[in-house]
């Protein structure tokens, strides 16, 4: 049961929550003095639910993404621009999962690496969360034009086009995370028994962080993959329904399904944590609600990091090509390759037919 404890609220107070666990400074004014909820049970609930959950997305999305980059960078030379900008996501993914260990250490113990590493790590975490969204959203409109409209977003004859493109995504990134190399510290939290946390304090840029992770973040790209993947299920449904464009459809919409499977509810939960510390109610309600929105975005950011996992199945492992190429690259350990020959017969991308874009026979 959570307790309430009475303190005179100063400046050094008002702080807010982290982008990574959203810790909530929820203050309720009595005259002089106010309320502070303890957050007892959503930090017995953090310190078992996310070291466990984030070293299994370490370790799985290290071992899938890393194989992607491994497979990519051996079979440059045949590279699209559908292979470039995924390359580019399983980077972004892979520098994501490396910060998760520094936030399963705060939720177990407390923040011990100071607010320069604070600063650092959060700001990392940041500029590939919104550059792994944003890849996304560029491999989709590449698929939209090949497709549907049988053009190129960019030549595949010019690949540092492609490699600009991305380098202009990453740049637009470093960008949205100057708030978190400004303001992010390293300070004593009274509502987690004055443990060290990683936050933002409680200012106009809290606030803005927020509005264009709903916006930049989540709500722009879904509007682009939800168009693209569209327009492209129509096209293809008009088409011959053979073997290939079936497994596509499937593919594409496993794309979209875990994109807002992973998303969404993070999203849900944020949106109604912004209004509920907007809301003055009864005290002991607030704590109640507090706690359980503690607990929601605890699961459910989690939830939004484990699509790092997910991309390398998604984007590679159900590829044909890949899995030719992957134990290709095995068969000196004892690996063997089991399925029909000839796959590679065409210089194409280092994925499967559903993955190409450089050519609309591809499906």
């Amino acid at each position: 049961m959570d307790v309430k404890t009475k303190v005179t609220l100063n400046s050094e107070d008002l702080t807010g929550f982290g982008d990574n666990y959203n810790y909530n400074y929820s203050d309720y004014d009595d005259t002089s003095c106010g309320v502070v909820c303890s957050q007892d049970t959503s930090m017995h609930f953090d310190a078992i639910f996310i070291p466990v959950l984030y070293s299994v997305a370490l370790v799985v999305g290290l071992v899938g993404n890393g194989l992607v980059l491994v497979v990519l960078w051996k079979k440059r030379m045949n590279w699209n621009v559908t292979d470039i900008f995924i390359f580019h996501l399983s980077i972004a993914d892979s520098l994501l999962l490396l910060t998760l260990p520094f936030w399963a250490v705060e939720a177990a113990k407390e923040w011990i690496f100071g607010t320069g590493l604070c600063k650092l790590t959060g700001a990392l975490f940041k500029i590939n969360f919104y550059c792994g969204i944003f890849m996304l959203a560029c491999i989709s409109l590449d698929r939209y034009l090949s497709i549907v409209h049988a053009m190129q977003m960019y030549s595949r004859k010019k690949p540092k086009v492609t490699h600009c493109c991305c380098l202009v995504i990453w740049l637009f990134c470093l960008l949205l995370s100057i708030p978190d190399w400004i303001y992010l510290i390293a300070t004593p939290d009274s509502r987690r028994q004055d443990k060290i946390v990683c936050v933002h304090p409680f200012n106009s840029w809290h606030l803005v962080s927020r509005l264009l992770c709903h916006v930049v973040g989540f709500a722009l790209p879904a509007l682009i993959l939800l168009f693209c993947y569209s327009c492209i299920l129509l096209r293809l449904q008009r088409g011959s329904q053979c073997m290939p464009k079936k497994r596509a459809m499937r593919v594409i919409v496993a794309l979209v399904l875990a994109f807002f499977i992973s998303w969404t509810p993070y999203n849900i939960t944020l949106i109604v944590d912004t209004f509920q510390s907007k809301i003055s109610t009864n005290n002991q309600t607030s704590c109640a609600s507090t706690t359980s929105l503690d607990v929601a975005l605890t699961a459910t950011s989690t939830l939004g990091y484990l699509h790092c996992c997910v991309n390398p199945i998604l984007y590679a492992f159900v590829g044909v090509k890949f899995r030719k190429h992957l134990l290709d690259m095995l068969r000196p350990l004892g690996f063997t390759l089991k399925g029909p020959a000839g796959l590679m017969s065409r210089r194409s991308s280092v994925w499967s037919e559903s993955v190409d874009t450089s050519n609309t026979s591809a499906f």
